[in-house]
């Protein structure tokens, strides 16, 4: 898939301690990277940082995005090839209880890393994760593209147009060359609802959804119309590291915005998720809609992936219904005390040898109406793994 790209590049991840991060860590670590991370502690018990000590595997270093000059002492120190920055503070909610905590991490953070990515020349690419909700909501029925506006209802999807503002504004202030030296390439990724097993975060649905079952209780259910673009955590990290490479190798014309999400098929209520997780469950599983007052969230949010579609060669290769299948795996498996590393890698081994994902409604033949189809890719799924 990567054709060894990744073999002993230096890469900088802020942000690995969390649930996105963890699963590019051991990723990366697969391919042979030299990973260092920089971050707080995991920001929740348990986690998958600690479940599968990544902390053995990686260099990890405890620091804060809010510091400058802690910030730019480690990316001097590692002297990366890559940095990927997902360091944030990522929750909605949180962002009502904690606005400027919120603000001074996610725009303050970004600011930080770019201003240190500038004392330090070597860096070649540099990808900041931020998220769909970056874009001005208007509740469209079709997909935001990455040249619209910029908003933010509340304060974490403000930030995050911020922080996508404060990418563009370092990147055609100081990493653009009209010369042939090289510059640093620096590109923004959005993705949907990012799902997946190992997520223990607060006030997000699938995490919510196991709480509930292994305590024996119904979930909650805050918003069940809301419509999402869920999509496994793997997905748009195979388009971080496709995005990395091309930044790596041909620069300028890769440094932009791009989005990552999943196929129009896939945009889910949250009580259909819900619904479908009780079922593939069993045991009893059920819940319950909450009757009480909660902060503003968006109604109806996707995006418009062509452009990582068609310059990125990036396509959705899980359904939401393998997707979620997935994730019921990966928890029994946590349940059953099996190794979390070797669960979590087969996972990452499926997902690469699968074909493209294909939405049922755009099949051509009813024996093909399972979503799928056995699409001949480029590189050969044997070789694809064996590039892990």
């Amino acid at each position: 898939m990567f054709n060894n790209f990744f073999k002993d590049k230096k890469i900088f991840i802020t942000g690995h301690t969390g649930f996105k991060g963890a699963w590019l860590s051991l990723w990366l670590h697969s391919l042979g990277a030299e990973i260092t991370g920089y971050a707080l502690e995991p920001p929740t018990t348990p986690s998958i940082f600690k479940i599968c000590d990544l902390k053995s595997l990686i260099n990890s270093v405890h620091g804060d995005v809010r510091s400058l000059k802690d910030l730019t002492s480690s990316i001097h120190q590692t002297n990366p090839d890559i940095i990927i920055h997902m360091a944030a503070q990522p929750i909605v909610r949180d962002s009502y209880k904690l606005p400027l905590e919120t603000l001074e991490i996610n725009i303050m953070g970004t600011a930080n890393l770019l201003e240190a990515v500038r004392q330090c020349p070597g860096v070649k690419a540099v990808i900041n994760v931020t998220t769909d909700k970056c874009y001005e909501n208007k509740e469209w029925a079709w997909g935001y593209r990455e040249n619209e506006p910029m908003g933010g209802y509340d304060p974490y999807s403000c930030s995050k147009a911020c922080s996508e503002l404060v990418t563009a504004a370092y990147r055609s202030s100081f990493f653009q060359s009209e010369t042939d030296q090289p510059v640093t390439a620096i590109a923004s990724v959005r993705a949907g609802n990012v799902i997946g097993g190992g997520d223990w975060g607060t006030d997000r649905l699938i995490p919510d959804c196991f709480r509930a079952i292994s305590n024996k209780e119904p979930i909650i259910i805050r918003n069940p119309h809301a419509i999402r673009p869920w999509q496994h955590v793997i997905e748009p990290l195979y388009g971080y590291l496709l995005l990395a490479v091309k930044l790596y190798e041909l620069g300028t014309p890769f440094a932009q915005a791009w989005n990552f999400g999943p196929n129009d098929y896939d945009a889910r209520p949250v009580e259909w998720i819900v619904q479908k997780i009780c079922s593939l469950w069993g045991d009893g599983a059920t819940y319950k809609l909450d009757q009480g007052s909660n902060p503003h969230e968006a109604n109806y949010l996707k995006l418009d992936c062509s452009k990582a579609k068609a310059e990125l060669n990036w396509q959705s290769r899980w359904s939401l219904d393998t997707a979620l299948g997935k994730i019921i795996s990966w928890n029994r498996a946590y349940q059953q005390g099996q190794d979390m590393v070797a669960v979590c890698l087969q996972h990452i081994k499926e997902y690469c040898s699968a074909g493209v994902y294909v939405e049922p409604e755009q099949l051509m033949k009813p024996q093909e109406q399972t979503g799928f189809v056995n699409t001949v890719l480029a590189d050969n799924s044997e070789d694809i793994w064996n590039d892990i």
